[in-house]
C-alpha cells in the first residue's frame, strides 16, 4: 500500500529533485529527518503514525494511525530569505483551498492552522547544521480525521466533514508541489499571510513557559515574520513566542 501511495503522490512532481519516504511508523519525521542524509534536493518524509511526534516549544502531537498527515520536508536549500513556519501555513491551508476552497480557513501566528477557531494543524520548523550547510526541516501536522482518538483536546479540530481522508495523498502532493513552487519563483507571501491571519488588531496575550508575560494588540508582521504588536509601552518585534486569543480555542 506504501509503495501505490507514493507513486501517486510522486505523479507529475519532479523526480530529479523530490524523494519521498513512507513509513508504517515512526518516532517523528522531523527526527528521521535529522538523522538522514539527502539523497536529493528536497527529502520528503510521510508517516502513518508517529509514536514521539512534536509541536513547538517541545509539546506532544498526537499521532496515531487514523489517517493524518505527519510530514516534513527537508532540504539543504538556502530558504534564509522567508520564514518557512509562515510560509508552510500559508501553503498548507492554500493547498486544502485547491481541493475545497469552501472551507474558511485562517491562521494564528507563528505556525498554527484554525478551522472554526480550533487548530487543525501546525508546522514545527528545525534546523541542523552539516558541515557548512544549513538543512531546513519542516514538520506538518494536519488533522484530516480525530473523531476516534480518546485523548483528543478540546480545542483540536479537523477535516473529517470533508471527507479528505480519501484525498489524503492529493494534498500531500499538492503541499509539496506549492511549497517548491513558492522557494523557486520567490512568491510575495506577506500580503497573503495577512489576509488569512484571524488576530489581526485583536488582544493577544503573551506567554513564556506558560506564564503570563504581557498583553497587547497584535498589529502586523514583518518580512522575517516577527510579531508587531502594541503594548502599554509602545510598539515592539516579538521574536518568538506562545500567544492566546480569546474565544480562539
Amino acid at each position: 500500500m506504501n509503495k501505490l501511495v507514493k507513486e501517486k503522490i510522486l505523479e507529475n512532481l519532479p523526480e530529479n529533485r523530490v524523494n519521498i519516504t513512507i513509513y508504517d511508523e515512526i518516532d517523528s519525521t522531523n527526527d528521521e529527518a535529522k538523522r538522514m542524509h539527502l539523497d536529493k534536493e528536497f527529502e520528503v518524509l510521510v508517516a502513518n503514525k508517529q509514536t514521539n511526534g512534536r509541536g513547538r516549544q517541545g509539546k506532544k502531537w498526537s499521532s496515531p494511525d487514523s489517517g493524518n498527515i505527519y510530514m516534513t520536508i527537508c532540504t539543504e536549500n538556502d530558504l534564509s530569505f522567508a520564514p518557512a513556519s509562515l510560509i508552510a501555513g500559508l501553503v498548507c491551508i492554500n493547498s486544502i483551498s485547491q481541493l475545497n476552497d469552501f472551507i474558511e480557513l485562517g491562521l494564528k501566528w507563528p505556525n498554527d492552522i484554525l478551522m472554526e477557531n480550533k487548530k487543525i494543524g501546525g508546522i514545527l520548523v528545525e534546523k541542523e547544521l552539516i558541515n557548512e550547510n544549513i538543512k531546513t526541516i519542516v514538520g506538518i501536522g494536519i488533522n484530516l480525521n480525530i473523531k476516534d482518538i480518546k485523548d483528543k483536546e478540546y480545542w483540536w479540530g479537523d477535516l473529517s466533514n470533508y471527507n479528505f481522508k480519501k484525498d489524503r495523498h492529493k494534498l500531500i502532493k499538492l503541499i509539496i508541489q506549492n511549497f517548491i513552487k513558492f522557494y523557486d519563483e520567490k512568491i510575495n507571501w506577506i500580503d497573503a499571510w495577512r489576509l488569512k491571519c484571524i488576530h489581526v488588531d485583536k488582544e493577544i496575550e503573551i506567554y513564556e513557559n506558560n506564564v503570563l508575560q504581557k498583553k497587547a494588540i497584535f498589529k502586523d508582521i514583518n518580512l522575517e515574520g516577527n510579531a508587531i504588536i502594541d503594548t502599554s509601552k509602545g510598539i515592539e518585534i516579538l521574536q518568538s513566542g506562545q500567544i492566546n486569543i480569546k474565544g480562539i480555542y
